[in-house]
């Protein structure tokens, strides 16, 4: 790839999947019943709204889940996988983008659960966790995740393993997820 080439590749990457990375937590927030008010959700309301709120015309939502947001976010994942195709092979491969756009969108979500998990560990270790407006959405997001594991595993004491194996189980789905992409 030429200079040119690797900067489009570049953009395209990063300006699709900052957008897409909104949807997607808008949309795992709103499975997860986060608060709608807090400044984070508002930040994503705002910034998703214009597209989301017409499709939901045509696209309604199927109980919790939030289908237009799955549709947009992978409408988009199979747009930047096709731009990035055009400009590394010059020719787009209509079902290696559709496979790969769902493989890159269970990663997205795999990776969006993973960072939440390390920044509510952080925060817990520090004690910023009091009056931070990320912590209540961090908590909510990821509360549907470890609420089985701590069934099986009990806190010891003071000390909370689930987020250690919600961690180890979501790393070993992202292994299986990358081999099946490879």
């Amino acid at each position: 790839m030429n200079v040119l080439q690797q900067i489009g590749a570049f953009l395209i990457e990063t300006l699709f999947s900052l957008y897409i990375g909104a949807v997607v937590l808008r949309m795992l927030l709103g499975y997860a019943r986060a608060n709608f008010y807090n400044p984070l959700s508002q930040f994503l309301v705002k910034v998703t709204n214009p597209v989301l709120v017409p499709m939901r015309r045509f696209i309604p939502s199927v109980g919790k889940i939030d289908t237009s947001a799955i549709v947009l976010a992978l409408g988009l994942t199979m747009i930047k996988m096709a731009l990035l195709s055009l400009i590394v092979f010059g020719t787009i491969p209509f079902l290696v983008v559709i496979l790969g756009s769902i493989i890159d969108l269970a990663k997205v979500i795999i990776w969006i659960y993973l960072i939440a998990l390390l920044v509510q560990a952080v925060m817990s270790w520090v004690g910023s966790a009091h009056g931070n407006p990320v912590a209540p959405l961090v908590q909510s997001l990821t509360e549907p995740l470890l609420r089985p594991v701590r069934k099986v595993i009990p806190a010891m004491g003071a000390l909370d393993l689930s987020p250690l194996v919600v961690i180890i189980l979501l790393n070993i789905l992202l292994i299986i997820i990358n081999n099946i992409g490879a």
